[in-house]
């Protein structure tokens, strides 16, 4: 463990709920829709959840859409790199 993340652990900025997956129920009680039920959806039930609460004021919950849309990102980049894998597999060639 590093000094910044024991740090953070200790004032409370990370939270271990947020590196588990959303179950279906939870999914299902938020009322998220299917599209919206990816790897990323643990982050946004807080997300939405908070907006609600807010009354959807651009200048709340910063903080969760900011780690929602990274989590979004860093998907992105995972599916670019694993079709890049998959084009250099085939050549250079593309798929379509």
């Amino acid at each position: 463990m590093t000094a910044i993340s024991s740090l953070k652990s200790a004032v409370g900025l990370t939270s271990d709920d947020a590196s588990k997956p959303a179950t279906r129920e939870a999914m299902s009680e938020a009322k998220l829709p299917i599209q919206y039920r990816d790897s990323c959806a643990n982050l946004l039930i807080p997300l939405n959840r908070c907006r609600f609460e807010t009354y959807y004021l651009p200048w709340k919950c910063e903080t969760e859409r900011h780690s929602y849309e990274k989590c979004q990102y860093v998907e992105f980049k995972k599916r670019v790199a694993k079709m890049d894998e998959l084009r250099k597999a085939k050549g250079g060639k593309r798929s379509n």
